[in-house]
This record gives structure tokens, C-alpha cells and sequence, in this order.
């Protein structure tokens, strides 16, 4: 069997984030889902970067005391970055920055509520310790995530990160949901098969992301699409039915989900 891929004519199909007729049998629903909260994933990185040279800028001592428990949260328009150790139940906060609506950054004495502090890195170290058995033995970076729900339960992504031989990574992601304390894990939606896949940025290419084994987009995959775009000409990411594909438009950042076809060697002889 040789696999065609079909993208529909984009008259038709370039509507922002994509159309797809239910002949198609696309869950439009469950990716604009994942697609919103990729979105999200990338307004995060971005502050994460915005404040980590802030970060480094500090004295050398306050760094000592940094640990692997910092976040970033959004409060009426403005976004936090907090930065500090969890040990011995308690969140010694270290630093402790604002960025505004332009873009910048301001060191604050501003307090942040210990028991969110405490719930958000009650859950960060035992997503952490969760995902340590895929990356043993594998020498790459990731970046963490992690955000209250409406229902006070916590959310927690650990994704591959932008690595500093300037490849892009996928083909891991690690997704858990926690009770409001941070200590019980309520639902793992990770997704590793035994391999991270990645691509170098030196030029400007289409490129594909495989899932054959995936009825519908991951959520990795759409946040890698989402965060690489300005890298790549064309990103396809390709399930088991159907692809996603991201392209520049006029109007900005488009996706357009097609049906996949099989068509057999012998009709290629026709």
C-alpha cells in the first residue's frame, strides 16, 4: 500500500485553525481543544524565556538556593514567573517576576499564595520523578508546565525543549492531571513509543510528524507545530486517518485537516 496524502483545495479549507466535513470524520472539537491549549503552552515558554535572563542575572548566592520547582501563572492580563525549592513541606521562593502586556519583566516583592506554591510543586516534582524512566540514558532538555483547572484539579506537561544543537524534538510527551493537593495523580495522557524523533532548523523545508498508531493529533504535536512554524515552511502532522497541516496564509497561521488515502502499488502502473 502507498500512502497519498490529500490536502484540501485551501479555497475551500483555509478558514483559521481548519474545517472538516464530518465525511471526513475529523474531531475538530478535540483538537481545537488541544489546539487552545497549545497556544497557551507557547504564551508560557515565551515568559519562561522572557525571565530567564532576569533569572540569571541575579546574585550568585539567591541562585544556589534555586531547585527545580518554578512556574509561570497568568492573573488578570499579567503573567508571573516564580522561581524557588520545595523541601522539608515547605517553598522557600527565591525570585519573583511580573511581565505586562509589553513585555516587560519587573523583579516584585509581591507575595504569591503558599498553598498554591506548595500544591504546584507537590505536583511538578512527582511529574518529574514520573517521567524520569523515559529519559534515562537520553541526553535531552524539556521544558515543564503547569496550570490550575477550573475544577482546582492540576495540570502538568513535560515536553521536549528546544535543544541547544538547534534540533526540534517530538515523539515524547508527558501530560498528567492531579488532585488539588498536587499529590495524587487522577490521569496520565502521556505518549512515548520508545523514541524521540527531532529536526534540525538550519533551513527553512516542509516536514512531517509521523503518529500512524494515533486516530487524532496530540497534543505535542500540535504545540511543536504552533511553536516551529516560523522555522519551517510546511509542518504535516500525519494519524493514522487523516493530517493536520499548518502553513502561513495572508491572514496569518492557518490549519487544514484532509483525509489520508491508500491506494494500491498496482494502480500506480495505470
Amino acid at each position: 500500500m502507498k500512502i497519498i496524502f490529500t490536502v484540501l483545495l485551501i479555497s475551500l479549507m483555509a478558514i483559521t485553525y481548519g474545517q472538516a466535513s464530518k465525511e471526513q470524520h475529523f474531531d475538530l472539537v478535540d483538537f481545537n481543544k488541544k489546539r487552545e491549549i497549545a497556544e497557551w503552552l507557547y504564551k508560557y515558554d515565551m515568559i519562561a524565556w522572557q525571565t530567564s535572563d532576569s533569572v540569571l542575572a541575579q546574585d550568585k548566592k539567591d541562585l544556589a538556593r534555586l531547585g527545580g520547582e518554578w512556574f509561570c501563572l497568568e492573573k488578570d492580563g499579567i503573567w508571573h514567573a516564580v522561581y524557588g525549592r520545595y523541601q522539608n513541606n515547605a517553598f522557600d521562593l527565591v525570585f519573583h517576576f511580573k511581565v505586562d502586556k509589553t513585555g516587560q519583566v519587573r523583579k516584585t516583592t509581591e507575595i504569591i499564595d503558599t498553598t498554591l506554591t506548595h500544591r504546584f510543586s507537590r505536583a511538578l516534582q512527582t511529574a518529574a520523578g514520573l517521567m524520569k524512566q523515559y529519559n534515562e540514558g537520553v541526553n535531552l532538555k524539556f521544558n515543564q508546565y503547569i496550570r490550575e483547572n477550573a475544577d482546582q484539579t492540576i495540570s502538568v506537561w513535560i515536553l521536549p525543549a528546544f535543544q541547544p544543537n538547534q534540533t526540534a524534538v517530538y515523539g515524547g510527551e508527558f501530560c498528567y492531571t492531579f488532585d488539588p493537593s498536587g499529590t495524587k495523580i487522577l490521569k496520565d495522557e502521556s505518549y512515548f513509543k520508545g523514541q524521540f524523533k527531532g529536526f534540525k532548523v538550519d533551513k527553512p523545508r516542509e516536514i512531517g510528524l509521523d503518529y500512524p498508531e494515533m486516530e487524532k493529533p496530540s497534543l505535542g504535536a500540535i504545540f511543536f507545530a504552533w511553536y516551529y512554524k516560523s522555522y519551517f515552511t510546511k509542518i504535516i502532522i500525519e494519524n493514522s486517518q487523516n493530517i493536520s497541516l499548518l502553513l502561513k496564509t495572508d491572514n496569518g497561521w492557518d490549519w487544514i485537516h484532509g483525509p489520508k488515502e491508500a491506494e494500491n502499488d498496482s494502480n500506480e502502473d495505470r
